[in-house]
């Protein structure tokens, strides 16, 4: 028999059944690597490059599942260019 105020059905949420809601959610992540990339195409390239790839890998869930989200394939995508550009500028060739 319920008490006052308390139900016999709770929310999920509140027995913990659908997780903490804590740190940033995958979109958000997409979206800060697309920005990371496209920044990196024009400063600190071998930084922003990686940390691009990374966001964009947290967003898509940590497997390649190119329909997961638009921002984090192309976070993905444009990270890994920025990246190898930033290597080939760092070891002196140039790539265009």
């Amino acid at each position: 028999m319920a008490s006052f105020g308390q139900r016999t059905r709770g929310y999920p949420r509140s027995r913990g059944r659908a997780g903490a809601r804590t740190g940033l959610d995958r979109d958000t992540l997409g979206i800060i690597g697309t920005i990371f990339a496209v920044v990196g195409f024009f400063a600190l390239g071998i930084v922003l490059g990686p940390a691009a790839l990374v966001c964009g890998w947290l967003s898509m869930g940590r497997r390649w599942s190119p329909n997961s989200s638009i921002p984090a394939l192309v976070a993905v995508v444009l990270g890994a260019i920025d990246t190898v550009l930033a290597l080939l500028w760092l070891g002196g060739v140039s790539p265009l």
